[in-house]
């Protein structure tokens, strides 16, 4: 049974009567594989990421209860650069800071509040390109998420492909554009034994197929 805080009672408020009905309501999206999203287990959703729209559109097509226990993984230096930031990213949207540069911390203590969350039945959302790409390209992938996967060879990874919120809201500006966006989830992937870097290559594959799945659709 969740544990309903005042904090969880806000971040409930805020997606079930602003973002989910903004989502699908003002914006739109269109989704393959819905059923694929693990919705009562704990998961390491994978995306690329063009926009900060990304994550309400990701944590939208989950029920509000498992919205609760869903966290971004955010930039630390970009999203808690003051207190009040910080506050409000992990109130409204639980997210657990990291660092992006390089420190004497182990791969452990680097990643342990995700560690935790996972093993407390959570669900973390990690986008491995690192930064927001531009124009809907898919830059290289960093071993962040084989990182996660490794230590948690038991939690699937959820590749998940996204076309549109780099159109809806552009990295460049902050207006909002309303554009249907289209979603593509795959099938669960477990740490597979192989080499950290294979298995980031093989996640990043994963997307990129859903990617250019989703370019010849567009041809047609």
């Amino acid at each position: 049974m969740l544990n309903i805080n005042k904090n969880n009672f806000i971040k409930f408020l805020f997606f079930l009567f602003i973002v989910k009905p903004f989502i699908f309501w003002v914006l739109g999206i269109n989704v393959r594989g819905l059923e694929k999203l693990p919705k009562d287990k704990p998961s390491i959703i994978a995306a690329n990421h063009n926009s900060h729209i990304d994550t309400l559109i990701i944590m939208s097509l989950l029920p509000v209860s498992r919205i609760l226990i869903t966290h971004p993984i955010a930039a630390q230096d970009y999203f808690c650069n003051t207190k009040f930031r910080e506050k409000l990213f992990k109130i409204l949207v639980g997210i657990i800071p990291i660092s992006r540069t390089v420190t004497r911390q182990t791969k452990e203590e680097i990643f342990g509040g995700i560690n935790e969350a996972l093993r407390n039945n959570h669900t973390i959302i990690i986008y491995p390109e690192g930064t927001r790409g531009e124009d809907n390209t898919l830059l290289d992938f960093k071993t962040g998420v084989a990182h996660i996967a490794k230590m948690n060879p038991d939690i699937p990874v959820i590749p998940i492909y996204i076309n549109g919120p780099d159109k809806i809201l552009p990295k460049i500006d902050s207006m909002i554009v309303p554009f249907i966006s289209d979603i593509y989830i795959s099938d669960e992937v477990y740490y597979d034994n192989s080499s950290t870097l294979k298995f980031t290559h093989k996640i990043r594959s994963i997307i990129e197929t859903m990617y250019l799945e989703h370019k010849k659709k567009e041809k047609l």
